[in-house]
């Protein structure tokens, strides 16, 4: 029906920046106060960490399973981050846009960019660290990685962090609740923006093209 916000495909919110950000915290944080947003579940090729469940944290799959589904093309994008396969299926992430809903992503720089090609309505939000301590207290508390895969880490940190220019957002992750918050902004700021209202008029009234060409 012409006038209904929720005939209007949803909102395709991407998250990524460097390793030991803090990223998963931003993104349950962001899930658990929009309950219309709803976390696209990527795949792996990396082992489970603990507390991850199969189907709820990722699709954890072998190496020959991942590269059949790049082959069927049934994945939006994938990369491979430090040894591991990471990608995202295509079919729920489009179904869901289509039925109006905001769909999120939780994703390495590499694959952002990818989506961005694919979708470029997509919004990219770059969530950055306060300073490289900090990633790295985070990184030595998150106990999943070994001293040589915490080096490489954060030799990257540098490398990451030159991407940020390229994303829509930059969110600077000192508190959770902080950069939630502030992501929950660009949310609700996307949503609003004129582009999304055009050919919403009412009555026949004036579109949002229409008000741009009047006199």
């Amino acid at each position: 029906m012409k006038g209904r916000t929720e005939d209007r495909p949803g909102l395709l919110l991407v998250l990524s920046g460097p390793s030991g950000v803090g990223k998963g915290a931003v993104c349950r944080e962001l899930l658990a106060r929009n309950p219309r947003l709803s976390l696209s579940v990527s795949v792996t090729t990396r082992a489970p960490r603990p507390g991850e469940v199969d189907g709820v944290s990722y699709y954890f799959r072998t190496a020959a399973e991942f590269e059949a589904m790049v082959q069927k093309g049934q994945l939006l994008e994938w990369a491979r981050v430090y040894g591991h396969y990471y990608g995202t299926p295509r079919l729920p992430v489009e179904r869901t846009l289509a039925e109006g809903g905001d769909v999120l992503l939780e994703i390495d720089i590499q694959g952002a960019l990818k989506v961005r090609r694919e979708f470029p309505a997509s919004i990219l939000v770059f969530i950055a660290p306060p300073s490289e301590e900090a990633v790295r207290t985070r990184l030595a508390g998150r106990g999943s990685e070994g001293p040589a895969e915490m080096a490489a880490r954060l030799a990257c940190l540098a490398e990451e962090m030159k991407f940020l220019p390229r994303y829509d957002y930059v969110v600077v992750n000192d508190t959770v609740d902080r950069a939630a918050a502030t992501v929950e902004a660009v949310l609700v700021a996307e949503r609003a923006r004129s582009v999304r209202y055009r050919g919403f008029g009412f009555g026949g009234g004036m579109t949002a093209d229409d008000e741009r060409t009047a006199p």
